[in-house]
């Protein structure tokens, strides 16, 4: 066991007042399996008012259930006492916590056995009185106890069970997965922002389809993305081995992992073909107009999970953009018209869906000469610099109304949006002289009579 430097400082401390110290948690566990250690989270006997009075720099994060935040040496350590349990009433807290001196009875609390190693850094021992090491070598998520009652104590944990085994591509014990689907009243429980993190974090697994089929093989997925649980078995045409379910989480493992807001767009991207389904003459299912409808159930499903504004805005934007239908004979205008409907900013993340999108038709890992031919032709024309927006032209609206001598208005935009469409078109009209002209001109022909 490599156990950090910084952490030894800190039990030195705690020993130094006669308190025990163990590292818990993840970061036992990634140490186990020779992972990074993202936080660190310790266990002691020592009480919160007490270890507020032993270091200097204590934040009182969670100080009702004993745990408080150590700034120490420039890292952040959540300390908590060891505690049991009282029942949990609202399927997501204990109703009571009582401190213990036991960090037997600490870990007896814990969700899965590898999350109930801990490593005392005083004596330098480990201790795992729930095999946990054995289930990391075997590669198992195992509830402590009766897995049942673990997953009727705090609604989170059967997301919590798909999630560590995406993060660390482990199976799901048989009687752990069972007790899943017997438990979802539980998860109802769960308060959507909760349910929105774990999403997040399963988004950023290597691979999110692990959590997401075990989460629709348990009916899991029906509670929390019913949506999405919709698209099993809505099969596709030629060009797809897949249902839209498995095509839609093996889109979102080909996104670029550390992009929250493409892997978002990719696990949603098709999501409205559920609902547009409908059969051709030929007899082939087909999707007319899903890009809309996915656009509109994906910020449903954004609002309702209550991710930031923003994130449902470039989420959104991505989908009912993603369906973009290129083809070869595509002037440079038609280029330059599409990356000003779709927004400079967000062709990189477009383009990034769209091979995406490509990978789970089959999982492939080719992506079509037409993609890449127009990832070609977007660098061409963004390196010539041309107007594709309204301010990217030579005049602005205040300059149409002082040389039409217009009140501000309506008319104004309208203008401004029939200049673009003519920059588009032909970039060397964008200069102050023509946009004048054509100003006038339209204004003339088409809505001084207005």
């Amino acid at each position: 066991m490599r156990i950090p430097r910084i952490t030894k400082r800190l039990a030195s401390v705690f020993s130094a007042h006669g308190y025990q110290c163990y590292l818990v948690g993840g970061a036992t566990r990634n140490i186990v399996l020779k992972r990074k250690i993202v936080d660190f989270d310790i266990a002691t006997d020592a009480r919160p008012e007490e270890v507020s009075r032993i270091f200097k720099r204590v934040i009182p994060t969670g100080i009702k259930h004993g745990t408080v935040t150590v700034l120490f040496q420039g890292k952040q350590f959540e300390v908590t006492t060891f505690r049991s349990e009282g029942e949990y009433l609202d399927g997501r807290r204990p109703s009571t916590v009582t401190f213990t001196p036991s960090i037997h009875e600490d870990l007896k609390r814990r969700d899965f056995t590898i999350n109930a190693i801990a490593w005392d850094l005083i004596n330098n021992r480990l201790l795992d009185p729930h095999n946990g090491r054995l289930d990391i070598k075997l590669k198992t998520i195992r509830a402590i106890g009766d897995p049942d009652e673990r997953f009727s104590e705090d609604g989170l944990r059967p997301l919590r069970a798909c999630r560590f085994a995406a993060q660390l591509d482990f199976q799901v014990e048989k009687g752990t997965l069972a007790a899943i689907g017997k438990t979802l009243h539980t998860v109802a429980k769960v308060s959507q922002e909760r349910i929105r993190d774990e999403l997040e974090r399963i988004l950023r697994a290597n691979q999110p389809s692990i959590a997401f089929k075990l989460m629709q093989e348990t009916d899991l997925l029906v509670e929390i993305l019913p949506e999405l649980a919709a698209c099993r078995e809505v099969e596709q045409r030629e060009l797809h081995c897949f249902d839209v379910f498995h095509h839609s989480i093996y889109t979102a493992d080909a996104a670029p992992q550390d992009n929250l807001v493409l892997r978002l767009a990719a696990l949603l991207h098709d999501i409205g073909k559920a609902v547009t389904i409908s059969i051709s003459n030929q007899g082939q299912p087909q999707f007319y107009g899903h890009e809309k409808s996915s656009a509109l159930l994906t910020g449903r499903i954004t609002r309702r999970l209550k991710f930031p504004n923003l994130v449902t805005k470039r989420v959104t934007h991505l989908v009912r953009h993603h369906m973009f239908n290129y083809q070869e004979e595509w002037s440079d205008a038609a280029v330059r018209r599409f990356i000003s409907r779709v927004g400079r900013e967000n062709i990189p993340d477009l383009l990034a869906l769209r091979r995406a999108d490509q990978i789970g038709r089959c999982r492939h890992w080719e992506i079509s000469p037409g993609l890449i031919d127009f990832e070609k032709r977007i660098e061409k024309v963004l390196a010539a610099d041309q107007a594709l927006t309204v301010s990217d032209l030579k005049i602005d609206g205040r300059d149409i109304i002082s040389s039409l001598a217009l009140a501000p208005g309506p008319q104004i935009g309208v203008i401004l949006k029939f200049l673009l469409e003519s920059v588009l078109e032909d970039p060397e009209l964008n200069t102050r002289a023509d946009l004048l002209r054509l100003a006038h001109s339209f204004y003339k022909e088409r809505l001084k009579d207005l």
